[in-house]
């Protein structure tokens, strides 16, 4: 519902939002401009700065002073009005009165678009629109970050979607403050607030003489001069006017005979609050503070493209769900956590059947988790992804919080089936812990948990099974995946490795390909893409994609991975096939659990076989010299040394400090733990003294790796599972 709220007004009032802001933002500058060229009247009373403009112009009628120190007279020469900015100092002008033409036309457009009372209230709408659009975006913003104590946690997701929420951050306070005072001007403007309390009207009656000096009169020399608002003159000629003097503490009225103060009325709190909020808006009067504000509005355009764009990507992407019911009136809710947007395929799958066997059912993300809203069902279906090392995808973020918060598990019964992959450590572990946490709250779960390996249309249909048998219903899931949007790559070299010891692998370099501005937006392009994150391989034969670990960043100008064949291994053999100039389809996923860190704490890189490929990436873009130790097995130097001279390079730059490796088919048989404990007094101190650990290969040889650090660290009292805890041991093994 909340991103109903926040879309509409967006894509509706774009426009009228972008001409507010822009034309606010410009605005907000004149005030800053005005406050720095205006000469400031330094310790001087009104008295005095009066008497040195009646010097120069005897006839003066009126005097003000803007909140921007700025002093302009008024008299009239031969009948016709003048008017100039004076110098405090001297009395005398310094430049015109006349309004800048191009402020007093933007003015107009950014209050009106120029159109007069129609065009106020188009533009009231649209400070309208912004107003829910600031509101709707925190609560979004809030929601992604899995709550308010977390606004500014780290993002993830593609640059447009970043960049996005990265300026709501920072903006979403300066438009809610502009976009709420400025309807209350527009209110004020046409009369639809309540009166406030205004100042008592009091009749002053003079002492019927005229002439006296202005510069004696008690009351001007008590009022300072940086506190004046006005000064209007009487007429000589007319006995019972009098002076009106206006002053940042209230409003007086004095004999024009004898000066003295015939009448005085203070502002009343809504005068006061009415003020406050005309500053706040215009920034007269806080020139810094409306130059801020200006500098948020420029914000704007750019989340009305970066929204558009999102929404668009969204548009297309979304599954065409039909029969979604309302979520009140649904006997089953189905609730999706996607990263990618391949778990809403099976989600669309499921959600046919059952509306083919009868059900009525809803469908949304996990984000949008509210049980008070489910009043007809009678069970919940969490489908769900896991991103990265165990983390909640995109679309479910904040659902353990919102899970973990009831008070109670309500009656209706739950299910929950997890989507990933095997080869990686972290495989369902979010839905896993969506699973433990809910049995631990007292759901009644209705199958128990289950997991889709590689999205296996198989092993979903094997959870479909046991669903449709505990609702009572045949319930046959015939999924067919969708093949992920790709691109083709172009291969420029390959090197060989591996044959003499039937581990044939080689480096595969690609050609960097530029798809359009608005894809690398979405995060659907190959943007900036680091060494470690992975790339996603299409077969020929196969909609399911096989993921590599990237051993180049998009700085390199190319994309690398490393490839072992595998005996009928479907992708594997068809890049062992690529000579250069063949072409791939393939695409980029991000997998920042495993990318190097930007800070100069040291690294110690683990890796065997093919997992040199992200650490090989990792020291090729050291390039701030950062303590780096690799350690790296093989099966024997002259056979399988992946990136032997290229690694020798590297040591003579600097960009690695040292290279420790094990040879497992040399004279000397040994393996990469080995070597990790005859160097474990070294690796304890720069663990000891902050140093991170990444392990990239097969599962045998991180377990192996993770036994020898057990022993390793243990006199120092660390282990690998609390060095994990605090972020310094990953792995991305296979």
């Amino acid at each position: 519902m909340i991103r109903v709220v926040h879309r509409w007004p967006g894509l509706v009032a774009g426009l009228l939002v972008l001409v507010l802001s822009l034309s606010g933002a410009l605005l907000s500058i004149f005030p800053v401009v005005e406050r720095l060229s205006s000469v400031q009247p330094a310790a001087l009373s009104t008295a005095e700065l009066v008497e040195r403009i009646q010097a120069v112009h005897p006839g003066v009628e009126q005097i003000r002073r803007k909140p921007s120190g700025r002093i302009t007279a008024y008299w009239s020469e031969n009948g016709v009005p003048r008017a100039a900015v004076m110098d405090p100092a001297t009395g005398r002008d310094i430049a015109s009165a006349d309004p800048n033409p191009f402020e007093r036309w933007l003015t107009r457009l950014h209050r009106s678009l120029l159109f007069g009372d129609g065009g106020r209230m188009a533009m009231a709408a649209g400070a309208a629109a912004m107003l829910v659009l600031a509101v709707s975006g925190a609560m979004l913003v809030a929601r992604r970050a899995g709550g308010w104590r977390r606004w500014f946690s780290p993002l993830r997701g593609p640059f447009a979607a970043r960049l996005h929420v990265e300026l709501a951050r920072i903006a979403v306070a300066g438009l809610l403050l502009s976009s709420a005072t400025a309807l209350w001007m527009t209110a004020s403007t046409f009369d639809l607030l309540p009166d406030g309390p205004s100042s008592p009207v009091t009749e002053v009656e003079g002492s019927g003489r005229t002439g006296m000096p202005v510069a004696g009169m008690d009351v001007l020399k008590r009022t300072s001069a940086s506190e004046l608002r006005s000064l209007s003159f009487p007429d000589p000629a007319d006995a019972t006017d009098v002076f009106t003097l206006k002053t940042d503490r209230g409003t007086g009225h004095l004999d024009q005979g004898t000066g003295a103060l015939l009448a005085w009325s203070d502002p009343s709190a809504w005068q006061r609050v009415s003020e406050a909020i005309y500053m706040l808006h215009t920034g007269r009067g806080a020139a810094a503070l409306g130059l801020v504000l200006g500098f948020m509005a420029l914000s704007v355009p750019v989340m009305v493209g970066t929204g558009f764009v999102l929404w668009f990507a969204g548009w297309r992407a979304r599954p065409r769900i039909h029969g979604n019911a309302a979520a009140g009136r649904a006997e089953t809710i189905l609730l999706v956590g996607s990263e990618g947007g391949s778990t809403w395929g099976f989600a669309t799958t499921l959600h046919a059947a059952l509306s083919a066997a009868g059900q009525t059912v809803h469908a949304a993300p996990m984000s949008s988790f509210e049980p008070a809203r489910y009043r007809q069902a009678r069970r919940i279906l969490i489908l769900t992804a896991t991103y990265g090392d165990g983390a909640a995808p995109a679309s479910a973020r904040g659902f353990l919080d919102r899970l973990k918060s009831l008070p109670a598990a309500p009656s209706v019964a739950l299910a929950v089936v997890g989507f990933g992959d095997r080869s990686f450590p972290g495989y369902c572990a979010f839905a896993q812990a969506v699973a433990d946490m809910a049995e631990a709250g007292g759901w009644r779960m209705l199958v128990p948990f289950m997991t889709v390996n590689r999205q296996s249309p198989q092993d979903f249909a094997g959870w479909g099974r046991s669903l449709g048998a505990a609702m009572g219903i045949a319930l046959e899931l015939v999924h067919h995946p969708v093949r992920p949007a790709a691109f083709p790559l172009t291969l420029v070299s390959r090197r060989d490795y591996g044959a003499d010891v039937q581990a044939p692998t080689a480096i595969l370099r690609f050609a960097l390909p530029k798809p359009p501005v608005w894809l690398r937006l979405i995060g659907r392009g190959f943007g900036r893409f680091v060494a470690g994150d992975l790339l996603g391989v299409l077969p020929e034969r196969s909609a399911i994609p096989r993921f590599y670990s990237l051993a180049s960043g998009y700085r390199d100008g190319f994309i690398e991975i490393v490839v072992r064949k595998h005996p009928a291994g479907l992708c594997s053999g068809q890049l062992f096939e690529l000579q250069p100039g063949d072409k791939v389809n393939a695409f980029m996923r991000q997998n920042p659990g495993f990318h190097a860190s930007r800070d100069t704490a040291p690294l110690i890189l683990i890796g065997a076989g093919t997992g040199i490929g992200p650490l090989a990436g990792f020291i090729r873009a050291n390039v701030r010299r950062r303590p780096i130790c690799l350690f790296f097995g093989m099966r024997h130097p002259d056979s399988d040394f992946l990136y032997g001279e290229e690694l020798k390079g590297w040591q003579q730059s600097g960009q690695l400090l040292r290279l420790a490796t094990a040879c497992s088919r040399s004279r000397q048989p040994s393996y990469v733990q080995d070597v990790l404990r005859e160097e474990g007094g070294e690796i304890a101190r720069m663990v000891r003294k902050g140093a991170r650990v990444m392990v990239c290969g097969g599962r045998d040889m991180a377990a192996g790796v993770s036994a020898a650090l057990t022993d390793i660290l243990a006199p120092v009292g660390l282990t690998p599972a609390l060095l994990r805890a605090e972020g310094r041991y990953v792995e991305d093994v296979f």
